[in-house]
This record gives C-alpha cells, sequence and structure tokens, in this order.
C-alpha cells in the first residue's frame, strides 16, 4: 500500500463497536505474533488528565535513558501521533507497512476488531519492532474490556481523575464508571490513583483487595503552590521543591502528583531514574492543546478539554492566568453526544461572548445549534461556518483580551493546525 492507500484504510475501516470480550483481539495478536508479550507496560485509565499524565511519566523516563513509547488517542494533527517512541512519531514507511501486515491478517479472522483495536494492534507491532523498553498506553474507553485490557499485568495501573463520560458505555455514576475503569488492575499488581471521592475510592479499594494488588493513593496535600503564567508553573510535591511543568491549572499539579508515585513505584522494582531525571522530565513535557498558548499578541489559548469537568479546570485556569478584568472570549465546538450544557454553563461563569463553530466530524454539534443554546442561557453567541473564520471572529470580538478555543479535540486540532500552518495572523485578523 502507498501512505494515501494506508490512510484511506484506516480512515474508511469500519467494525461495528464490540465492547463484551477480548477474544477477538487476542486472535489478531497470536497472528501478528503476540507483540504484546514482548513488552512491558504502564496502562493508564481515567475520565481526565491520561494524556497529561502519561506525557509527564513518558518524558522523564526517556530522560533516564530509556526507549520509551506513547499510545495516546485521539490525534492532535495528523495519525502518527497516537504512536511514538522517545518523542517521535512512527514514520510513515513503518506506518505503511506494519498497516499492511495487520490488514492481512485483520482479513485471516472470523470476528473482526473495532476501529480502536486495530489502531493498538498496529502500534504494538511497531513497539515490540523497535524493542521499546516500556510503553505508557492509554485505554480508549473505560478498562475492562477495552482493547489494551490484553495486556499481562503492567508495571503499574493508573487510574487518573474519574468523571461522567462514556455514560452509555460504562454507566450512569461515577462508582459504575470506576468499577469499569479498575479492570484494568490485575493480580498481585499495583495501582496509582488520582484521588477522588470516598465512594469511588471505595470501588478501587474493592478491585485491589479481589486481586490482591497494592493500591497507592496519590498524596495531593504534598503539593506545595509556588508560582504560574500561562506558560507554566512551579510547585513542590512528594517531596521535591520547586518542581516546573510547561503545563498550567490545578488540576496538573494532581496529574504531577500522580505521575510521581507512578516513578515511586517503577523505583520500587528497579527501574533506574534519578531525581535530575524527574526533574529534567518534567520541565521537558509536551503535550498539546492542553491550555496552549498558540499566540501570545493577540493572546490565542487552546485546550481540548470536552466535559463539565475540563470546563472547571479550564475556567479555574482562566481565572487564576489572567489578569482580573481581562476581555475573554471563547471560540467552541463539541460533539453533540457529550453534556455541553453544562459545559457551556461552567464556562459562562468567566465570559458571556462565544464563537461558535463545527469541528469537521460527524459527532459534532451543529453550530447553529451550539449558537441557539448559547443565547438561550442569555449569553451572546456568533455563529461561523469555518475554523478560520470563527479564528478571526473571535480575536475581533476579544479586542486585544483573550480568545479560548474548548469544547473538544477535534476543534482543538482543527485551530492549532491554523496556528501551525503558513497562514499568518495577519490574514485571519
Amino acid at each position: 500500500m502507498t501512505l494515501k492507500e494506508t490512510l484511506e484504510f484506516i480512515d474508511s475501516y469500519s467494525c461495528p463497536y464490540k465492547h463484551y470480550d477480548l477474544s477477538r483481539v487476542y486472535t489478531l495478536l497470536e497472528l501478528l505474533g503476540n507483540p504484546h508479550k514482548k513488552l512491558k507496560f504502564i496502562h493508564v485509565t481515567g475520565t481526565n488528565g491520561k494524556g497529561s499524565t502519561c506525557a509527564m511519566i513518558a518524558s522523564i523516563l526517556r530522560k533516564a535513558g530509556y526507549r520509551t513509547a506513547l499510545f495516546t488517542s485521539p490525534h492532535i494533527l495528523r495519525y502518527n501521533e497516537r504512536m511514538q517512541i522517545n518523542g517521535e512519531q512512527i514514520p510513515d514507511d513503518d506506518l505503511v507497512r506494519i498497516t499492511e501486515a495487520v490488514r492481512n491478517a485483520i482479513d485471516q479472522t472470523e470476528e473482526k476488531v473495532n476501529w480502536f483495536e486495530m489502531v493498538m494492534c498496529t502500534a504494538l507491532c511497531w513497539f515490540a519492532e523497535k524493542e521499546a523498553e516500556i510503553v505508557l498506553f492509554e485505554v480508549g474507553v473505560g478498562g475492562l474490556l477495552d482493547g489494551t485490557n490484553v495486556i499481562d499485568v503492567p508495571e503499574c495501573a493508573v487510574i487518573t481523575n474519574i468523571g461522567l463520560d462514556h455514560t452509555g458505555q460504562l454507566g450512569d455514576t461515577v462508582e459504575e464508571i470506576a468499577a469499569v475503569k479498575s479492570g484494568i488492575i490485575k493480580k498481585n499488581g499495583t495501582a496509582v490513583i488520582y484521588r477522588g471521592s470516598p465512594s469511588v475510592e471505595k470501588v478501587i479499594e474493592d478491585r485491589c483487595a479481589e486481586v490482591s494488588a497494592s493500591l497507592v493513593k496519590a498524596d495531593f496535600d504534598s503539593i506545595r503552590f509556588i508560582s504560574q503564567d500561562i506558560f507554566g508553573q512551579t510547585f513542590d510535591v512528594c517531596g521535591y521543591e520547586a518542581l516546573h511543568i510547561p503545563l498550567t491549572g490545578e488540576h496538573q499539579r494532581k496529574n504531577t502528583c500522580v505521575a510521581l508515585n507512578v516513578i515511586k513505584v517503577l523505583r520500587d522494582k528497579g527501574w533506574i531514574i534519578t531525581d535530575e531525571n524527574i526533574r529534567e522530565g518534567l520541565e521537558a513535557t509536551v503535550w498539546p492543546v492542553r491550555m496552549e498558548v498558540v499566540s501570545k499578541d493577540p493572546l490565542f489559548i487552546i485546550d481540548g478539554g470536552h466535559n463539565p469537568q475540563c470546563a472547571h479546570a479550564i475556567a479555574d485556569a482562566l481565572t487564576e492566568l489572567l489578569p482580573t478584568g481581562t476581555r475573554i472570549v471563547f471560540m467552541t465546538g463539541i460533539m453533540a453526544d457529550k453534556n455541553y450544557e453544562e459545559f457551556m454553563r461552567i464556562l459562562s461563569t468567566v465570559s458571556k461572548e462565544f464563537v461558535t463553530v463545527a469541528a469537521d466530524y460527524h459527532r459534532a454539534l451543529s453550530a447553529d445549534d451550539l449558537a441557539e443554546f448559547i443565547d438561550s442561557l442569555g449569553l451572546h453567541a456568533t455563529m461561523c461556518s469555518t475554523v478560520e473564520e470563527a479564528i478571526r471572529t473571535a480575536i475581533e470580538l476579544a479586542d486585544g483580551g483573550a480568545v479560548c478555543c474548548a469544547g473538544s479535540l477535534y476543534l482543538a486540532g482543527e485551530a492549532r493546525a491554523v496556528f501551525s500552518s503558513d497562514t499568518s495572523l495577519e490574514r485571519l485578523v
């Protein structure tokens, strides 16, 4: 296959999503030589913070000299982002060759894997071929019956912040969702968790007791905030003084705490990671569209947050980071199956001015419908038909203030692509 044919196959691949057992995934992996059996994993689930936490841990492990693979989703600008080794995305030639091998193996199976599982198997083949020493392995949806749960006992299972998302598949309460996500905790393994409500923690504790796993709860009381601006923050945590990360917001301080607890688990298991590796790794963390400043003048911030928990984090961060009285305009688009009503209500505590646009994705809520809902809240929404038009309009409405693009990772990716291209701001403004 050519690269064009490969991407067309990936885009067009379709199989009904099956979330009841993993036998079809095991079958496919066996045909591919069981690449997952050759790898060690840090398995990460949760509602929010998975990607940021993975990025921090991966950056620390790279600084420690380990050949570190990262599997995350969705991608922001290009498909290759989903699978990386030492910060480098899978090369196009490898993507073409391995995808063809996976496609041929799928043709030999009676029950086909779903799209995410196909992508995951491609990543596993590449990671094994390149002899990755450790894989940061982010789940797709849930945990227990997610395709990633075909792996054996990981070096550490990680559960980040849990909230209400994917309720149609995982359950209607955070406790039900926690039960599904805690399914990645395996017999005699070790789990690190982001602190949650007592009822959520009880669900995870019960799972650990059931499978004789050790449980580590991130110590948020160890966090001591020092300073912050729109480009990052400095704080004490877990006994480390004045750590700096290029990510903003209280939630990222907590994600750092989770990451450091995972590193301690690895150290206890014999992985050689120095305090200098930790400090340098955190400072070098790169994770796009998480309160990312893509333009200083005019000030334009992009965040891929798409559920109420994320909206609270965005609102809190903007309140903390921007001078009192700064005019803020939200450029927003969101998926129709998300809780967009609550998302917009939370953002409205920071600004009353919105610009709506639909991401180029089949699940996107129309810009008209979103604008109509925002107007119904007594706010003001301007509907745009393209991302470039929305960027231009939002910058004009901000009038020297700040624009924050939020509501969807798909929209965030499209907006970031505009700023990453040769398109000049002078043409947009």
